[in-house]
This record gives structure tokens, sequence and C-alpha cells, in this order.
């Protein structure tokens, strides 16, 4: 009973924690997508053709990914799988691997922005500005969203440890055949042994009537019949 509660326990932060980083997903996801209609807008007059706008489907890419990570992270925490709680630990440890890299890289180097290619729409030069100007909100939701991420690997290591609940299905199981298997045996108990003994009787009456059909037409051996009956 314990650790059935210790383990609904740590599913349920584990989805909590899960869902930290589906909604950093679904808010990049609606950057992404203000970013790319304010994008169309200022070259629907235009008629020459432009370069993709990579920083702005990078962005819809990874809140898209993030969403998938948390939908996956769900199910793996509902389920308790081990195969299935390996494959999300190990995703959400190379993503935090990546984002410690990037992070390193725009920290330590100065030309960081040269690493990455031009971008036609402008949104990449907004988006740095906005970073500088609020950065301890960002540095917040930054760590906050790492932060969760760990946590994540923790619970989920500790519910691959704890592993599936199944201690329901062995008391249903046990609950159900018992009582079917009692009325068997009871039956066979009752026919398997009062056969014999009603054959029995049956033979010993039969005899009692054969003697007594012989006894009236054939009197003089009734007698040693008798002696030998009683």
């Amino acid at each position: 009973m314990a650790g059935r509660m210790v383990r609904s326990c740590v599913q349920t932060a584990l989805k909590a924690v899960n869902s930290v980083v589906g909604l950093a997903g679904m808010a990049v996801i609606l950057y992404a997508l203000w970013m790319l209609r304010a994008w169309y807008r200022e070259v629907a007059h235009l008629d020459q053709r432009l370069q993709v706008p990579w920083f702005i489907y990078t962005f819809l890419g990874l809140g898209i990914f993030l969403c998938l990570l948390t939908c996956s992270g769900h199910i793996a925490a509902e389920t308790a799988n081990g195969h299935c709680l390996s494959c999300y630990m190990i995703v959400v440890f190379v993503l935090i691997i990546l984002e410690g890299a990037i992070t390193v890289d725009v920290f330590l180097n100065t030309n960081w922005e040269e690493d990455f290619p031009p971008d036609p729409s402008g949104k990449f030069n907004e988006f740095k500005d906005f970073v500088r100007s609020n950065f301890e909100i960002c540095e917040w939701i930054g760590l906050s969203v790492v932060a969760a991420q760990v946590l994540s690997i923790i619970l989920g290591m500790v519910l691959r440890t704890l592993g599936p609940d199944l201690e329901t299905d062995y008391d249903s199981d046990d609950d159900a055949v018992v009582p079917a298997r009692l009325p068997l045996l009871r039956n066979q108990s009752q026919h398997g042994y009062a056969e014999p003994n009603t054959s029995r009787r049956s033979d010993s009456w039969k005899l009692r009537i054969l003697d007594k059909v012989r006894c009236f037409w054939s009197p003089d051996k009734c007698f040693p019949l008798a002696l030998t009956t009683f």
C-alpha cells in the first residue's frame, strides 16, 4: 500500500514538472507564429524572393519538439514503463547538453553571432535586444525550464526503479480464481465417493431377491442358503 502511494506521488510530480516544459513549448510556438505573421506582412508587398527566415522556423520547431516531449513524458509517467522512461530521460539529457553548449558559447565567445547564419527577417536581432533589455526575467525563465528538465530526469529514474503497479492485477486474479475452484472440488468429492456405495447397495439388494426366488421354487435349498446368508 505504501509503495503504491509513493509511486502515485512520483507520477504526479513528474507530470507537474513535465507540464512546465510543455508550457514553455507552447509559449515558443505562439511567439514563433507571431514573428512569422509579422514577417509575412512585411514581405507581402515585395516582389523579390527572400531567404527562408531560419530563426522563425527554428523557434517554431523547438516549440513543437518541446510539446511532443511533454506528451511522451506524460505517457511514460502514466504507464511507468521502463523503456518509455529510459527514452524520455535520454532525450531530455541530450536537450540539456545542447542548451548548455549554446549558453557556454554565448557567454564565453565574444563573436558568437558569427556562428549563426544571417537572418533575413531581422527577428533574430529583435530577440537579442529583447533578452538584453529583460535579462533578469529571461534568466529566471531559462533557469526554471532547465530545473524542470533536471527534475524530470531525477523523477523518471525514481519511477523507473519503482516499476509499474501490478499489485491490483494479482489481487483480482486471486479473488477470481479461488471461489471458482471450490465448488468444483466439492462436486468432485461428492460424486467421486458416492457412486461406489450406491453400486454396492444395489448389488446386495439383487442378491437378496434372487435368494428369495430360489427358496420359493426349491424349499430344500432354502435352509443352506439361509445359513450362508446369515
